[in-house]
């Protein structure tokens, strides 16, 4: 990671460190240890290095697939985003500006996100990005041109409680399975398929709430990815708190 940063010519490096049970790092003291290292390759290579520790113990916004993850990050450009990625960007946002010297005001590098969000210049930003590698900005401008997946099955809660874990390895597993990723090299991807999540670590479920919604053009994987899925999803009669997006800042 740091070799192609350096060699890219950067000489300040946000490094966005995802530490859960959705992550290779599977704990924050590993987090903290690889953010040491990422910092120490930087001092010798004469870099300014910043590391973001971000909490994969449950998917980052509702959507796993191609489509439906593009789908939503053009609606978080315009301002309508879940409250982790939300915090998501706005810390790694944040940091960047600081580090870049446009402020050294963490509240003020704040505002110049939002406006930024408000004002239109983030969406026409992303629009230019994708004009200039010959993509259709059409589908930004409306996303209901996405082509969608022939089957959309709601998983539905067996019984009430509070969702105290999400086995989000194995939702990205379960992803895979339905064509959102490869499980061979050779393997084609079917962009429309992949996993909605509706329900968050700390949301009280009602018994028959949709936990997710499984979307796949691929019938014969219906039974197998349901039955997987619900197992990934797990209650508790009490109470639970809601996880931080960020969990921490290396410099």
């Amino acid at each position: 990671i740091m070799s192609k940063k350096i060699a890219s010519g950067a000489n300040k490096i946000l490094i966005d460190i995802t530490c859960g049970n959705g992550a290779f790092m599977k704990d924050i003291k590993q987090a903290k240890e690889l953010a040491t290292m990422m910092i120490k390759i930087g001092k010798l290579a004469n870099r300014e290095v910043r590391c973001v520790i971000t909490n994969m113990e449950e998917p980052v916004g509702h959507a796993i697939g191609n489509s439906l993850e593009i789908v939503e990050a053009i609606k978080c450009l315009k301002g309508d985003m879940p409250e982790d990625i939300k915090e998501i960007i706005y810390g790694l946002g944040t940091q960047m500006i600081l580090m870049s010297g446009l402020t050294l005001n963490v509240q003020e590098a704040e505002n110049m996100i939002t406006e930024s969000i408000k004002s239109g210049k983030a969406i026409k930003k992303f629009k230019e990005l994708v004009a200039k590698q010959g993509g259709d900005i059409s589908y930004i401008e409306d996303t209901e041109k996405f082509e969608k997946a022939k089957y959309i099955i709601p998983i539905q809660a067996e019984h009430r409680g509070a969702l105290k874990k999400i086995e989000t390895e194995m939702i990205g597993n379960i992803s895979v399975y339905l064509g959102a990723g490869r499980m061979k090299k050779e393997d084609s991807i079917d962009f429309s398929s992949g996993i909605v999540v509706n329900k968050r670590i700390g949301d009280v479920v009602e018994l028959g709430q949709t936990l997710a919604y499984i979307y796949t053009n691929d019938q014969s994987k219906i039974d197998g990815a349901v039955k997987n899925l619900k197992n990934a999803f797990i209650l508790d009669p009490k109470r639970v708190a809601k996880p931080k997006a960020i969990l921490g800042i290396i410099k």
